[in-house]
Parts: C-alpha cells; structure tokens; sequence
C-alpha cells in the first residue's frame, strides 16, 4: 500500500501537472505565434521562447521517469522523439522576419496535444486502478473501513471527471478562438468565467481579437478612402493619355507612340489593382450580392478563354478545355462568375513556364446537383503549409513575393464570390508539379 500510495504522489501527480502546464505552454505557444505575425512585435517571440522552454522541461522531466523505475506511457515517448526532431532549429530561432521563423506547424502542435490528451487519461486511469487497490486490499485488512475507502474512490474519481472537465472546456474554447483569427472567421468573443488563469488567458485573448478587429477595420476604411481619391486624378491622366495618343493636341511620332502606350498599360494596371482593393472593402462591409442566370457553361467557358488567349500566346502556352457534350447550363452570376474564371485562367497562364500547357476541366458530381470546374497549371507549385493562406487578403507564396505582380487579393475576392453562389474553391498542389484549382457551381434547374 506505500508503494502504490508513494506511485501516486511521485508519479501520477507530477504528471498530470507537468501534463496540464504542457497543454497550457502549447496554446501559448501557437496564440504568440499569431500575434508575432499580426503584430510583429519581438515580445511575442520572446513569449515563444519561454514556452516552449518551459514545454520541454516538463516534457523531460516526464520522460526521465522512466530513468528512475517508473513506467510511463508510450505516447510520452512519441512526444518527446516528434519534439527532439525539430528541437535543433526551434533553439536557434533568431528575432528574423516572420515568414522566416521555423515555427512548429500547427497540425504537428494539434497532434501533440492529442496525444497529451491521451496520455493525461492513460495517467488519470492508472491513479484509478491503483485507487482500486488500494480499496481492495483496505478491505482486506479493515473491513470496517470498507465504507469510508468506497466513498474516497467515489470522490477521487468524480474529482478526476470534475478536474477534466474544468480543464477540456476552457481549452476547447481558446483553440475555438485561435483558429478562427487564424481563419479570419473571427466574430463572437470566447466565454470563459473562471477566475484562474484560463479566465485571465481569455480576457487577454479578447482584448487583443477587438484591437485586430479595430486595426483591420481602420486599414479597410483607409484602403477604401485611398482609391477613391486616387480614382477621380487616375481617370483624368488616362484620358489625357489617350488624347494625345489620338493626336488631339497634335502630331505624334513612333517613339512618343510607344511611352504613350507604356503610360497606358501602366494605368490600367493601377485602375484593375484600385477595382480590387474597392472590392475587397466592399466585402469587409457587407456580403456578396449576385444575380444569379441559367448560363451555357460551354459557351461562357470559351468566351473565357480567350479572353486570356493573347497572353497565353505571348508564352506560347496552350490552353485545353475538357468540355463533355451536352454540359448542362450552370446557375450564376455571369458578370461575377467571369471575374473567378479569368483571375484564375490568368494564374494558371501566368505561373506557368513558357510552351506548357493549362488544362480546364469540367464535370458534374455524383448527386448530379452541382458542376465541377477545375484549372491545372505546370508552374512551381504552392508549399502544403501556405495552402490554406493563400486565400487570405494580401497574402502571396513566399516563392513568389517579390518578382511578380499583384498584391494578393485576387484569390481572396474569388472564394468569397464562389461561395456566395453556394460553392466552394480549394486548391491541390505539389511542388514541382504545378498546381490546380477547383470550384463547384449548382447546375441551373
């Protein structure tokens, strides 16, 4: 009975603490990582740091139990050989720009506390048993005390349920919290009233998603009110281009021809890149309104596709449309619909190397409700871990930043416009292999 008594307090003990601040260094962790990259402050590295250090020092002192004849749980041991692997580069992480840092990737994070989880229960289930035996051979020796021991196994173990469920529902809700800042589905604060330090967690967590909210709210009005003054002075320039151009204020020779045409371009470029941030402070105020038709699906895809024509013939690029006859008319708003198809035939055009080719592909799905639409390219192909960014305002692939144009709202604006026809736009790629993006439409009744 002292060996199994003395068990429980040097061992289970230990580890269902070291196990409870492991979770708590974890979502420190991920929760600063955010705030790294929406803030850019060095503090919250610094925070990093002093996580995931203490998260490895428990993590340690849990494995070296085994050192002093104690068995611990294999999933322990899976911990701890997944963190030793990328230990080395998260020692060394330098106060570099954000893209840069090798943080821990948040599928491995959610793993690892999976497997926290499993081993707290395993550890919460051997203080069980060995609670169990202790009642048992109690009885054994006292059975007068067999009431008394009963009902401490009955308390220890609604303790145990009590204590797990105190700790699982604050977690839930702060995870709930992170991923949707992470998601940018961020709308009602996270609801936790105990006054221990989940309670004080969550307030922090509050206060900082209404500060990001009350930024991202400024820079859209900011964006908003910058290309509406820049529009009206924009506008004049261009009409001032094409007059002279049209030898208004009088005679022009090849060479001004060819810088006139240049200011042109250019201009257009501006106008297109001003369209899109006016549409996007649009969306942040208010959802998409569409109008949806019965539109021919073959016809609308080719008229498409030519209108990307001349610059896929610049690269010697050829498109192919896979188009089955008899495709049924598709249920959407044309003037909407074209922006999606051509922003995404002009990726796939403009990321792909010379004399390759794009492959546009449709086909209904298995229920016969909706329209499949795909668009393959052999270009570089995205990273799985910006997969799920790259929808996102602003953002572009690293691989990209740099050397080409646009500032990443294109993508953006498409999902937002898919979905509100009801569909849905995704992404498959590998690197090296090119990339292809899908979309479902309903098929017209």
């Amino acid at each position: 009975m002292v060996k199994i008594s003395s068990n429980i307090v040097n061992k289970n003990n230990e580890i269902s603490a070291a196990s409870k601040k492991m979770i708590e260094n974890l979502l420190s962790m991920e929760e600063n990582e955010k705030k790294y990259h929406l803030l850019g402050k060095d503090d919250y590295l610094n925070y990093f740091n002093t996580a995931r250090k203490e998260f490895e020092g428990q993590l340690k002192k849990i494995v070296q139990m085994e050192a002093r004849g104690m068995a611990i749980s294999d999933n322990w041991k899976k911990l701890y050989e997944s963190y030793m692997n990328i230990s080395p580069r998260l020692k060394d992480l330098k106060k570099v720009q954000p893209s840069k840092i090798p943080w821990i990737p948040v599928n491995m994070i959610n793993e690892w506390i999976e497997k926290i989880y499993i081993a707290r229960a395993e550890n919460e289930y051997e203080v069980y048993l060995a609670t169990t035996e202790l009642n048992r051979r109690g009885q054994a020796s006292a059975r007068n005390g067999l009431i008394g021991i009963g009902v401490s196994s009955m308390v220890g173990l609604l303790g145990i349920i009590f204590l797990a469920y105190t700790t699982l529902r604050p977690l839930r809700e702060l995870l709930r919290g992170i991923r949707s800042i992470s998601q940018d589905t961020y709308n009602a604060p996270i609801r936790i009233r105990s006054k221990d330090e989940f309670g004080e967690l969550a307030m922090a967590f509050n206060e900082m998603s209404v500060r990001l909210k009350e930024e991202e709210q400024m820079r859209s009005d900011f964006v908003s009110m910058l290309s509406h003054e820049i529009r009206t002075p924009l506008t004049s320039i261009g009409e001032s281009v094409n007059m002279i151009a049209e030898e208004v204020m009088g005679p022009v020779n090849d060479r001004q021809r060819k810088f006139l045409e240049i200011a042109s371009s250019e201009i257009g470029r501006i106008g297109n890149l001003l369209n899109h941030l006016m549409q996007v402070s649009r969306l942040a105020s208010s959802a998409i309104k569409i109008r949806p038709l019965s539109i021919g699906t073959s016809a609308f895809v080719s008229e498409c596709i030519n209108g990307v024509a001349p610059a896929a013939e610049a690269k010697k690029i050829r498109i192919e449309a896979e188009i089955p006859p008899g495709i049924p008319n598709m249920m959407a708003d044309p003037e909407h619909l074209k922006q999606v198809f051509v922003n995404l035939l002009g990726n796939a055009v403009k990321f792909s190397p010379t004399k390759s080719k794009v492959k546009v592909h449709i086909e209904e799905d298995k229920a016969g409700t909706d329209l499949m639409f795909s668009i393959s390219d052999k270009g570089p192909g995205i990273q799985e871990e910006e997969q799920s960014l790259i929808f996102n305002k602003y953002y572009q692939a690293r691989r990209i930043r740099g050397h080409m144009d646009g500032v990443g709202l294109g993508l953006y604006i498409s999902k937002h416009i898919v979905e509100a026809h009801g569909g849905t736009l995704w992404v498959e790629s590998k690197i090296g292999q090119g990339s292809t993006f899908g979309f479902s439409l309903p098929i017209a009744p």
